[in-house]
C-alpha cells in the first residue's frame, strides 16, 4: 500500500482500520509511506516480482503517475480516493467513504481497463488544453483543501473569463477536422474534473477516446451548456464537437499549447493520443455500472 504521509495524516483513524479489515481477511499488507512520484515507483519496481497487487492510496495525479510502472510490472492496482476529484474511482463504480474503498479490496472484484497515452505519457481519466488548463492553474492547493470540489467551481468561473480560443486540426482514426475552439478534452475514463461526464456513452474498458471540444461562444452561452457537460450530454448541443476512435492527432495554432493528463501538465502540442485496451488489471467495484460489460466489448 503506497500512501502520502500527508494523506495518511488527513484520513487519520478510517486508514489505520481498513489496513487492519485487510490483514485480519488474510492479507499481508506492506505499508510504504512515501514522499516523492518517485519513491513510489521505486518501491514498485523494486518488489516487481514480490507482489500480488499494489493499493495507490491518493488522487487521480497520484494514481496516474505510478500507470507507466504498474504497466511495465504487469501488476494489478486497487484505489483509495484520498483526493479532491477522484475521477478514476468512480470510473471503477468506487465511491463513497474509505470503508467502501476497503470492502471493495477485500472482495477482490477485478477487470481489465484501458490506459489512455499522449505523448508517451499515461492517463486514466482525460487530457485537455485551453480552458481546461486554465481551470487547473487557478486551482490553489489551499482552495483545494479547504473547498474541496467547491474549488472546482471557483476556478472554472475565474477561468471562463480569460478564455482564448484556438485552431484546430484534429485526424480521428485518420479522418480530418478542422474547427475552432476553446476547450478540447481526450478522454479514456467516464469522468473527469469532479464528476463531470466525458461522454455519456464512454467507459474506461471500451477500447477507445472520447473527444470533445467548445467552440467559441459567449458567457451566457457557456453556461447554458454547463448542465449537458456535467452529464456528458454535450452530443446534444451544436456548439461541441464530439468525435470517438483508438487513435486522435491534435495540431493547434497557436503551436505549443500546454496539455494537461488527470489534472498534471504533462506535454503540449502537437499531440497524439491513443488508446491501449485492456492495459491494467484494476479492483473494481462489483457490478460497477461505469464499467462495460465483457460480453458487450467484445461484441
Amino acid at each position: 500500500m503506497l500512501v502520502n504521509p500527508a494523506s495518511r495524516n488527513a484520513a487519520g483513524a478510517d486508514l489505520d482500520r481498513g489496513l487492519e479489515s485487510l490483514r485480519a481477511a488474510g492479507m499481508e499488507v506492506e505499508l510504504l509511506e512515501s514522499s516523492s512520484v518517485e519513491d513510489s515507483r521505486r518501491a514498485i519496481r523494486d518488489r516487481c516480482a514480490h507482489l500480488e497487487l499494489v493499493i495507490v492510496a491518493g488522487g487521480d495525479g497520484t494514481i496516474s503517475s505510478v500507470a507507466g510502472t504498474l504497466l511495465d510490472c504487469k501488476l494489478p492496482f486497487a484505489i483509495l480516493p484520498l483526493g479532491t476529484a477522484n475521477d478514476l474511482a468512480r470510473s471503477l463504480g468506487i465511491e463513497g467513504d474509505l470503508a467502501a474503498a476497503f470492502e471493495c479490496i477485500r472482495a477482490d472484484h477485478r477487470q481489465n481497463i484501458d490506459l489512455g497515452e499522449v505523448n508517451g505519457h499515461y492517463f486514466f481519466n482525460a487530457a485537455n488544453m485551453g480552458l481546461g488548463t486554465k481551470v487547473t492553474e487557478e486551482l490553489e492547493s489551499e482552495a483545494k483543501a479547504r473547498l474541496g470540489v467547491f474549488a472546482y467551481l471557483k476556478a472554472v468561473i475565474a477561468a471562463l473569463t480569460h478564455a482564448e480560443q484556438f485552431r484546430v486540426e484534429a485526424q480521428v482514426d485518420g479522418e480530418r477536422h478542422r474547427f475552432h475552439s476553446i476547450q478540447l478534452a481526450v478522454g479514456n475514463g467516464r469522468f473527469y474534473g469532479g464528476g463531470n461526464v466525458i461522454d455519456r456513452d464512454a467507459r474506461v474498458n471500451d477500447g477507445k477516446l472520447s473527444l470533445y471540444s467548445l467552440r467559441p461562444q459567449r458567457l451566457w452561452e457557456l453556461l447554458t451548456l454547463a448542465p449537458l457537460l456535467r452529464r456528458g450530454e454535450h452530443r446534444l448541443a451544436k456548439r461541441v464537437f464530439n468525435a470517438a476512435g483508438r487513435e486522435i492527432r491534435i495540431r493547434t495554432w497557436p503551436a505549443g499549447m500546454a496539455v494537461h493528463a488527470d489534472g498534471e501538465p504533462v506535454t503540449e502540442t502537437p499531440a497524439m493520443f491513443k488508446v491501449i485496451p485492456a492495459a491494467l488489471e484494476a479492483v473494481v467495484a462489483a457490478r460497477a455500472p461505469v464499467l462495460q460489460d465483457q460480453e458487450s466489448r467484445q461484441s
